[in-house]
């Protein structure tokens, strides 16, 4: 077994395994993992997925894992974390809008097991990024914090470009119309953005007449645009719970609720559960994740 683990400031590791192990679990966003080379079956909550070699998945956090080696193979895990862009003190960048993309993803993604990349050439790029990010943490360690996360921030763009191409939002299966889409798209994109959410906005930005945007909405999603919007924003208040040291009037100010009561309030009647429960349950979700044992299938 060959392992290189670079520590923080960089969340990056290269190992190579002829059988799966539990890994010691950590709080991130999600990991980004290049089968370079190998073959088996990825598993998120008991769903199965074939990998071979260039295979690039998504690992989200609250979601068990697990690998069925077949082929020994050599995984590269490239953690984003809250931390990482927190603590590069010497590098000019916008925590907060690279919370907000990395949020996206988790998001719009929808968790399934898969590789996340259509693109050929978007997985060249990121096997290229990759391998600058493993050289420089081998080489340089701390001393290329700043080439590091300008890196990451370029594989992050990368993820998105692809996840907004690939029609990962929930539709109902017989879904054919590509406005919804984009609709959706333009929502998720805009989620922190109030006026924009507006229908009189949305009628201007799709060319509908505002009487047309709601009906046309919940014909085509099954749930009204204030529904949607409203859970679209809990989700990301439960990445943010989760995942960082945002406050809760930060989280509240940030996503366009009135104060922090109403956003317990409003939390409380959409999950069922009190943002306190909500963050014990997923702190021990998170311990429990790495443990995926794959379903038998008979």
């Amino acid at each position: 077994m060959q392992v290189l683990e670079a520590h923080k400031p960089f969340e990056i590791q290269e190992i190579e395994l002829t059988s799966w192990k539990q890994r010691p679990v950590k709080n991130n966003f999600f990991e980004l993992v290049l089968i370079k080379e190998g073959e088996g079956t990825q598993c998120i909550n008991y769903n199965d997925y074939a990998y071979g070699k260039n295979s690039m998945f998504l690992l989200p956090p609250l979601k068990c894992h697990s690998f069925t080696i077949e082929k020994p193979t050599r995984f590269v895990f490239l953690k984003f974390t809250d931390s990482f862009f927190k603590n590069a003190n010497r590098i000019t960048i916008d925590r907060n809008e690279w919370f907000k993309e990395a949020s996206y993803i988790l998001s719009n993604y929808n968790q399934l097991p898969g590789d996340i990349i259509k693109n050929e050439m978007d997985r060249n790029y990121l096997e290229n990024l990759i391998g600058m990010i493993l050289q420089e943490s081998r080489n340089y360690g701390e001393e290329s914090i700043n080439l590091v996360t300008s890196l990451m921030t370029s594989i992050l763009e990368i993820l998105i470009r692809n996840i907004k191409k690939s029609n990962y939002f929930e539709l109902p299966k017989n879904q054919v119309d590509d406005r919804i889409t984009k609709m959706l798209t333009y929502i998720n994109t805009h989620i922190d953005k109030t006026e924009l959410l507006k229908v009189e906005n949305l009628a201007k930005v799709f060319n509908m007449s505002p009487t047309y945007v709601s009906e046309y909405f919940k014909k085509q999603v099954s749930m009204s645009l204030r529904e949607y919007i409203i859970k679209a924003k809990l989700k990301l208040v439960e990445i943010r719970l989760l995942n960082s040291d945002f406050t809760l009037t930060q989280i509240a100010d940030d996503l366009g609720f009135t104060d922090v009561s109403h956003l317990s309030k409003t939390f409380k009647r959409y999950t069922g559960s009190s943002i306190r429960d909500f963050k014990i349950k997923g702190e021990y979700m998170l311990l429990k994740r790495a443990t995926c044992i794959p379903a038998v299938h008979t």
